[in-house]
């Protein structure tokens, strides 16, 4: 038998095979993340009819070559284009994801990994990351939150499931405010500043539990135009209700401020009977307290106690209010008990001389000028006021901070909220940022949570809002309360030889001995150069063109080796037509 007809034989199968290749290159064009696959052919074996022989020199010839006919052709490798990168296709899902390097993402079944290109992602039932196409759980490290949510790190350790969508991961919990600053132009000729009732500030903070309150404060001038009052005003929840403040200090108690303050009824409609001692309607036909029953032994007596005026039941608080009223001080009634006047004893406030008058021991023209027997009843000039808090200094001559209650290196002051109890924290406050600059009448001063780097600001419970993928695989969740957190991040992994993976199916391969095993832990992406680009995917890096022209060749060469056989068997033909 002619030994051409095996070699045209061997020919065929190899440029079948070589068709093969080509068909399932071109099949797969459009496969996400497909590397093509070469051929090359190699020598199958030769029959050696004579062996090389060497030169003579005793009979003086010289030596010959061995004589040696080909047997065929077989399949020498088939390789695997592991190292061209697929062209990128945009699909705008966060979850699609495209490496640019030579590594890998790491999937299980649960029991085993295999390592994939594809990266086209989504986030299961269980809250897991996973391939779209099989569920296999996408691998990467957990967080470590050691050092708590703001300093979380990753742990590379032996890879795991990403499960991102955990119900601990849905919310970010609530933290209260411990600190604030307040920033801006103090205008000593803005009229709030320089009036009654001061300029207005609020701070809004959170307590331990995520509820919003509004802790107000007054600034007001003094009779020192570079020394200002800062006092805490009131507190207000998310409501708008009051929280009692009495327990909460913030700088001293009891501290005066100089401050000249003409104080008057706010209309003609009142008037002081001053035999009984009684706030009347201007026409009297109507009283609004009655001072003797304000208090009892010297003392104010509870606000929530009930007294009678003219028949008239009502409590010490809203009898309190109605004189505070009265003279302009509507909603400010503490502001108007704590206004003073000057006397030989030292300053008395309008408190203790309502006291002093209710026991009937008051010097009217000297302790208790509004309420005395001229035609000036109804005006008198306080000469400053009693309060709870501290000052704010300024330097004159550059309008610059100049420190806290007469100290200049003192820049904070701190609100002790955490008397209240509860879920509340105490909150310091720093008014370095402020100035006392021209700023045509109007000041800009506001409070602010948090310090100037945003530290302790405190937040409310967040709900999650969104995913995103940084470049090094990392995972962040970003939430409503404007907190993000570290959820995890995708490993992967990286071989001496990837063209040594083993195809699995579905895009997916597994570590052979030749291309080096996988040692469970993997590696950062970034660490050789590599990263990730979400939003996208890679695509196949089957080069039609090249696939086309090596089907020319291999039609070529399958119809050539067709010929080998064709020619022998004639040539056998008509061996056989010898015997004829």
């Amino acid at each position: 038998m002619m030994r051409s007809l095996y070699s045209g034989v061997a020919g065929l199968k190899t440029h079948q095979t070589k068709m093969d290749v080509i068909g399932n290159n071109i099949a797969n064009v459009n496969t996400t993340a497909f590397k093509a696959s070469t051929i090359t052919f190699s020598e199958l074996m030769s029959q050696t009819t004579q062996k090389a022989s060497g030169p003579n020199s005793t009979t003086g010839t010289g030596g010959t070559n061995a004589r040696q006919i080909g047997l065929g052709v077989k399949a020498g490798a088939i390789n695997v284009n592991m190292t061209t990168q697929g062209a990128s296709q945009s699909t705008g899902n966060p979850f699609d994801i495209m490496i640019t390097g030579d590594a890998f993402f790491i999937v299980s079944n649960g029991s085993e990994n295999f390592f994939t290109r594809e990266g086209s992602f989504y986030v299961d039932g269980a809250g897991n990351l996973a391939m779209t196409s099989i569920g296999y759980n996408v691998m990467g490290w957990e967080v470590d939150f050691a050092q708590g949510l703001d300093s979380a790190t990753i742990k590379q350790d032996t890879v795991k499931p990403l499960r991102i969508m955990s119900a601990a991961n849905m919310t970010y919990p609530p933290e209260a405010t411990t600190k604030g600053y307040v920033s801006g132009i103090l205008d000593r000729n803005d009229s709030d500043v320089t009036g009654a009732h001061g300029k207005v500030i609020n701070l809004n903070f959170f307590d331990n539990l995520g509820y919003s309150y509004t802790a107000r404060f007054n600034i007001k001038q003094s009779a020192d135009v570079n020394q200002y009052s800062l006092e805490l005003a009131a507190l207000l929840d998310s409501n708008g209700e009051k929280v009692d403040i009495s327990e909460v200090a913030f700088g001293a108690r009891n501290n005066t401020q100089e401050r000249e303050t003409k104080v008057g009824f706010q209309a003609s409609g009142y008037t002081w009977d001053k035999t009984a001692k009684v706030l009347r309607s201007a026409d009297g036909t109507e009283a609004y307290a009655d001072v003797n029953a304000l208090f009892e032994g010297g003392n104010l007596k509870a606000l929530d106690e009930e007294i009678t005026v003219d028949g008239n039941t009502m409590t010490v608080g809203e009898a309190l209010d109605n004189i505070a009223k009265a003279y302009g001080y509507e909603g400010s009634t503490d502001e108007f008990l704590n206004l003073y006047v000057n006397t030989d004893g030292g300053p008395v406030s309008v408190e203790q001389m309502l006291g002093i008058l209710a026991q009937g021991n008051a010097d009217t023209d000297n302790a208790f000028p509004m309420f005395d027997n001229t035609d000036s009843q109804t005006t008198f000039t306080a000469d400053g006021r009693f309060y709870d808090g501290s000052t704010i200094d300024f330097d004159p001559n550059t309008g610059k901070f100049a420190g806290i209650g007469g100290s200049p290196t003192t820049k904070t002051l701190t609100a002790y909220f955490a008397a209240l109890g509860g879920n509340f924290s105490d909150i310091e406050i720093d008014f370095s940022e402020c100035s006392m600059f021209d700023n045509k009448g109007t000041s800009t001063v506001a409070a602010t949570s948090g310090d100037a780097d945003g530290m302790g600001a405190g937040r409310r419970l967040g709900d999650m809002i969104g995913v995103s993928i940084q470049n090094n695989g990392m995972i962040y969740a970003s939430y409503d309360n404007g907190m993000t957190k570290l959820l995890g991040q995708i490993a992967t992994a990286e071989f001496a030889n990837v063209s040594g993976l083993e195809k699995k199916g579905d895009n997916l391969y597994s570590a052979t001995m030749n291309s080096g095993e996988f040692d469970g832990v993997g590696t950062d992406i970034t660490a050789n150069g590599g990263y990730m680009s979400t939003g996208q995917l890679e695509m196949s890096n089957v080069d039609l063109s090249a696939e086309f022209t090596e089907m020319i060749t291999t039609q070529r060469g399958f119809q050539a080796n067709s010929r080998i056989i064709t020619v022998s068997d004639t040539l056998l033909e008509e061996l056989t037509n010898l015997k004829r």
